[in-house]
């Protein structure tokens, strides 16, 4: 029978939470990771290995890994920096399996690879020779790559998000790139400048489950949906109760659902609107949304949830999990029709994901 990881991300370390294809029990494990402030976890549905980015100031970046489902972990940071002279990197912040290899994205912004496994990364230098490189700003939380989107039909359609420079996208495997933010604002620029070339804050991309270039963005400034790779983002926030947010997921399979949490505005506390939590689906790409709440506290919610800490699982019907600013990790195993608290008291959550294996 599948077996269900949730992958969960802290400021103290990895834990994992576990259950059958039924969903209904739950065990925890953790904290992993020598308590290392870890700020994505992935599963590599292929292999079953489990990776972990993070680090900080003090430890510098690096990646851990376990073959065992979290039973035992390794960590390297070996070719995690940049040439000498350079800013060196904080930390590793962000992962994607792709289908050619590992990837990680760091701080200050950056995108590495990795052929085996994590062992060992190479720098993926045609990012940050990009002319505009001179002029990408830091947003709230540093200069910061915090989404990777390799395209699963062609291995050399990738897509990055860095706050505050925007979308960038290559064709060619990370040789070349170009920003990808026509339609998209920068609220905080000059009022003859909000539409600019780079220089948006990204806090979510995701990619549609239907092979196409659908992608979703979750702005600073918006919710957008883009249908040729981000050469045109249109807006598609009407009907939520805020523009501003940080994490969007992807049904496994329906391209035309999406899940958001809206936050009630960057200036206003970053909390859930009206202190009462709840998710947002839409079933039609955007063009209406519903508020999910059955089992979702509905009063002094004052919590907030990062841009890697939504996450849904491929199970049929699919289950969507959340985990808050204040160590509670959410889930629902009906699509986000009803909700339950499976975890709480973690350290502060950075970030969800989910494992299938069998």
């Amino acid at each position: 029978m599948a077996k269900v990881l949730v992958l969960i991300g802290t400021k103290k370390g990895t834990f994992i939470l576990e259950s059958d294809a039924g969903r209904r029990s739950w065990s925890l494990r953790g904290p992993f990771c020598n308590t290392w402030p870890i700020q994505h976890v992935i599963g590599d549905p292929g292999t079953g290995n489990i990776y972990a980015a993070g680090g900080n100031a003090w430890f510098g970046p690096a990646v851990w890994k376990s073959t065992d489902l979290g039973e035992t972990w390794t960590h390297s940071s070996a070719g995690l920096s940049y040439a000498e002279g350079e800013t060196p990197i904080a930390a590793a912040w962000s992962l994607a399996q792709g289908t050619d290899a590992l990837y990680a994205g760091v701080e200050p912004a950056g995108l590495f690879k990795s052929a085996d496994g994590g062992e060992t990364w190479s720098h993926v230098g045609g990012l940050r020779d990009h002319p505009s490189r001179p002029h990408w700003q830091p947003g709230g939380g540093g200069l910061i790559l915090h989404v990777i989107v390799q395209h699963p039909k062609d291995e050399r359609k990738l897509w990055v998000g860095i706050s505050s420079a925007g979308v960038f996208h290559s064709a060619d495997g990370g040789e070349t790139w170009e920003p990808r933010n026509k339609g998209t604002r920068a609220d905080y620029m000059p009022e003859d400048q909000r539409y600019p070339e780079y220089g948006q804050c990204v806090h979510s991309l995701a990619l549609a489950p239907d092979g196409s270039d659908r992608l979703y963005q979750q702005n600073h400034c918006g919710m957008y949906r883009s249908d040729d790779g981000g050469k045109v983002w249109k807006s598609i926030e009407a009907g939520l109760p805020s523009t501003f947010g940080f994490p969007a997921a992807v049904h496994p399979r329906d391209p035309d659902t999406l899940f958001l949490l809206p936050l009630n505005g960057d200036v206003n506390g970053r909390y859930m609107p009206d202190a009462r939590a709840a998710v947002w689906r839409t079933r039609d790409g955007g063009s209406s949304w519903t508020a999910l709440r059955n089992g979702l506290p509905q009063q002094d919610a004052y919590f907030g949830v990062l841009r890697q800490a939504l996450a849904t699982d491929k199970l049929e019907p699919a289950g969507v999990y959340f985990g808050t600013g204040g160590g509670c990790l959410y889930a629902s195993a009906d699509e986000g029709e009803s909700w339950a608290c499976l975890a709480q008291h973690l350290p502060a959550i950075s970030s969800v994901e989910t494992l299938v294996v069998d």
